[in-house]
C-alpha cells in the first residue's frame, strides 16, 4: 500500500504520540511531517546541516517521558562533524536545535546515522568508521561504534567505559538498530564488499572491524549472528523488530530480508534458519523500515521518485 511518494532520498521515519510520520530527507535537510490522513507537509529545515555523499540529514527518533516533552532527535552532518540534535515538538512545529552529541567524524562515505530509543529510555547511535579503519578498534574515538547516551546528552553511569557513550566497537558502518522481546539488542552493519553483518550487541564487546569480517572465529571478536557473503543480496540499512522477527532493508540488494531470530542462543555459523528476502527487486533500494502498529513501514531510496510504502503484518 503507498502512503506517501516524490519524497526526495528519505533516510528515516519516526512516528509520534499523535500518529503523525516524520521523514528526513538527506540532502534537502528538511523534515516532513505525514499526516494519519495522509497529507505530507514540512515541519522544519535544518539549515546546519551540509550535505555530501552518504552525509547529510540522516536518522530520526522521538523521546518523551511520561507527562512530559516529546523531543526529536537528528543526526546530521554538518559541515566540520557528525552530530545529534534535538528539538521540542510544538503542535505543529518544533523549537530551536540543541546540540546533544558533537565531534562523531564525518566523511563522504561511513557515517553510522541511526538513531533508536531502547528498552532502557536511553539514545542508542550508530556510527560509520568515516573511513578510518583504525579509529574503530579505539574505544576512546567515536567512529565505528554503537554510542549509548542519556536523552540529555550526559553519559549514563552502566556505560561499558566510565565517562564515554562509546556502548560497543569494532563497527565498519552500523546502520540499523532494534530489540527482540527480550530486550536484546541487535544490528545491521555494512561490509566492504563482502560479509554484510547482523549482530548481538554486547557492551563493551568489540566486533572486529578492520581485523576481521564474517565469522572470523578469533576470540578477541564476537561473530555475526548472520552474514550475507555478497552485498547484491543485501547492503543492509534499517533493521525493525516486530514478533521476535528482524526486517532488514537493504540497498544494493533491493529487497527486505526476514530473519527469525532465536529464542536461545543464536548458531554459531553466521546464518539464521529461516531467512527469506521479500520485495526482491520490487521496489528499488530501501533504506529505512518501520513498524506501525500492524504493518511494517518501508521507505526506497530512489532519489528524487522515492516512496514510503506499507505492509501488513505478519508479511507474507
Amino acid at each position: 500500500m503507498l502512503k506517501a511518494s516524490g519524497l526526495d532520498t528519505p533516510w528515516s521515519l519516526v512516528r509520534t504520540a499523535d500518529g503523525r510520520i516524520l521523514v528526513s530527507e538527506r540532502d534537502t535537510a528538511r523534515i516532513l511531517a505525514l499526516s494519519p490522513d495522509g497529507v505530507l507537509a514540512p515541519l522544519v529545515h535544518l539549515p546546519q546541516v551540509v550535505a555530501g555523499g552518504e552525509a547529510g540529514l540522516l536518522g530520526l527518533e522521538i523521546i518523551a517521558a511520561s507527562g512530559e516533552a516529546e523531543w526529536l532527535y537528528a543526526y546530521l552532518g554538518t559541515e566540520t562533524d557528525n552530530r545529534v540534535v534535538r528539538l521540542e515538538l510544538r503542535g505543529s512545529g518544533v523549537g530551536p536545535a540543541e546540540d546533544i552529541l558533537t565531534g562523531i567524524p564525518r566523511a563522504n562515505i561511513h557515517n553510522g546515522g541511526r538513531l533508536k530509543k531502547g528498552p532502557d529510555g536511553l539514545l542508542y547511535i550508530g556510527t560509520g568508521d568515516a573511513t578510518d579503519q583504525e579509529a574503530a578498534q579505539d574505544p576512546s574515538r567515536l567512529n565505528g561504534k554503537i554510542l549509548r547516551i542519556n536523552p540529555d546528552g550526559s553519559i549514563p553511569g552502566a556505560n561499558p567505559f566510565a565517562g564515554s557513550p562509546v556502548y560497543s566497537y569494532g563497527h565498519r558502518n552500523v546502520q540499523g538498530l532494534g530489540w527482540d522481546s527480550r530486550g536484546r539488542l541487535w544490528a545491521s552493519e555494512l561490509g566492504p564488499e563482502k560479509n554484510d553483518e547482523v549482530n548481538l550487541i554486547e557492551p563493551g564487546k568489540n566486533y572486529g572491524w578492520p581485523e576481521a569480517t564474517g565469522v572470523a572465529h578469533d576470540a578477541r571478536f564476537v561473530n555475526p549472528i548472520h552474514v550475507w557473503p555478497s552485498p547484491a543480496d543485501a547492503s543492509p540499512s534499517a533493521l525493525a523488530v516486530a514478533g521476535d522477527i528482524a526486517y532488514v532493508a537493504c540497498l544494493r540488494g533491493e529487497r527486505l530480508w526476514e530473519l527469525p531470530l532465536p529464542n536461545g542462543d543464536p548458531p554459531a555459523g553466521g546464518t539464521l534458519p529461516g531467512a527469506r528476502a521479500l520485495l526482491s527487486g520490487q521496489e528499488g533500494r530501501l533504506r529505512d523500515v518501520l513498524v506501525v502498529g500492524d504493518e511494517l513501514w518501508v521507505a526506497t531510496n530512489e532519489g528524487e521518485d522515492s516512496r514510503i510504502i506499507a505492509l501488513e503484518l505478519p508479511v507474507a
